[in-house]
This record gives structure tokens, C-alpha cells and sequence, in this order.
């Protein structure tokens, strides 16, 4: 399905640190990293040579670690696997608004800030629906459902490469589940998205089977299938 239009996608977090993004990063030669509590995804070109990763690690530091996301390049002799996760990436198929039957209705949506950080990593820790820091919030919009003044849910904008934005971040408590509440900020966000002539697109894991069927069924189609990798820097 790769095209001209979706060719971005290839390397999301790159794309994302030159454009949107340059201002939450930090970059070396063609090596490029979010800042500490935005995120940690770094970047490498997929044909990075051995300058290039010295350069990463000279932006990261020694010992540090290095979440590559999906970046295919592989790493010096030295840099210890972390961790490797396969994954997906689904793609919005075009430009037609969400269907709210779809979707979920009838939930009070409200817009989330630095004042609700707290509350917000309270529910990541509770979920754990992938990394999340305290300054995340910064990379785009986010939205959440309330119960009692209480943050239930909440799903929001990470990576931004020409084009495109990602959905991510897309938990709900357990007591809480069962409503629709995904569904709908899912919604709500696509709608964002649509309106500003992008599209959104979504990375899950592999074994997340109901999140996965959740995206199908509200429309997204797989693009590709990814791993996610990290590794500590000698």
C-alpha cells in the first residue's frame, strides 16, 4: 500500500522531529531524539552508518537507552537489546468523517492540559496502553471522558509526520470499560484530524487482538506490519 502519500509513514518518528515536531527535539547530523519527558523515541535513517549512531549516542548519553521504534536500521556491535515487540500500523482510508453509530455517542468529551497531567499518568499507570511522560501532552491534542470529576479515559496526538497524525495513548480504567468511551474519543480525534486535511493513522501491538479488532471496526485498515525495538547504548 506504500504510495507517494504514505511514504512518510515509513519513518514516523524522523518525519515527525523535522517537521511538526523540531521544537520537542534534538538532532545530530542524521541522528534525532525527543526531548527528556516529551518522549523517548530517537531516529536513525533505515541506510545509518556507523557515524550516525554515534552521533544518537552522543545525544543520549552512554548507558542510556534507545527506543528506536521502528526503525529498521540495525545497531553497533555493543548496543544490548532492550526489548523487541511486533506491531502494526493502520491508516484512516480517506478523508470521510467517523460513523458515530460507530464511534459512540452521548459522552461529554473535554480537552486535557498541563493542569491534568497528574490525573492523566495516574490513569497510564493504571492501563498501560504504551509510553507516556509527563510532558507527552505537548505533542498534540488530548482528550478525555470524566466520571465524578475523575479522568476515566483518554486517548490523544503523538507523532505528526507530514500529513498524518497518530492516535495513541488510548486507555480506559477498568471500571469504566464497557461504555464506549474508546470508541469515542477515537472518534472525536479523527474528526479533529480530518478537519486540519490530515489523517490519522495508529501503531498497536501485535498481541493486542481487542484493541486491533476495536480500530477495524471503527474503520482503520492495516498498512503494514512493524517492530518496535530498543536497546541500551554501550
Amino acid at each position: 500500500m506504500t504510495s507517494g502519500h504514505t511514504t512518510a509513514l515509513d519513518d514516523p518518528v524522523s518525519e515527525s522531529l523535522r517537521g511538526h515536531h523540531a521544537g520537542l527535539g534534538r538532532r545530530l547530523g542524521r541522528a534525532a531524539t525527543y526531548l527528556p519527558g516529551v518522549a523517548t523515541f530517537s531516529s536513525v535513517p533505515a541506510d545509518a552508518e556507523a557515524a550516525d549512531w554515534a552521533d544518537l549516542a552522543r545525544l543520549l548519553g552512554r548507558d542510556a537507552f534507545a527506543d528506536m521504534f521502528s526503525c529498521p536500521a540495525p545497531p553497533p556491535p555493543g548496543w544490548e537489546p532492550v526489548f523487541v515487540l511486533d506491531g502494526r500500523q493502520l491508516i484512516w482510508p480517506g478523508s470521510s468523517r467517523p460513523d458515530q453509530a460507530r464511534a459512540g455517542t452521548g459522552t461529554d468529551v473535554v480537552e486535557l492540559g498541563a493542569d491534568d497531567v497528574p490525573q492523566m499518568l495516574d490513569l497510564v499507570a493504571a492501563t498501560r496502553p504504551g509510553p507516556f511522560w509527563a510532558r507527552t501532552h505537548e505533542l498534540g491534542t488530548y482528550l478525555g471522558i470524566r466520571d465524578g470529576g475523575r479522568l476515566v479515559a483518554m486517548a490523544g496526538e503523538r507523532l505528526r509526520p507530514p500529513g498524518w497524525t497518530e492516535i495513541s495513548a488510548v486507555c480506559t480504567a477498568p471500571q469504566a470499560r464497557g461504555q464506549g468511551h474508546a470508541a469515542h474519543l477515537i472518534g472525536a480525534l479523527i474528526t479533529r484530524i480530518l478537519a486540519r486535511n490530515e489523517r490519522p493513522f495508529i501503531h498497536v501491538a501485535e498481541a493486542n487482538t481487542a484493541a486491533i479488532a476495536l480500530y477495524e471496526r471503527l474503520g482503520f485498515e492495516t498498512r503494514r506490519r512493524v517492530t518496535f525495538r530498543g536497546f541500551r547504548i554501550p
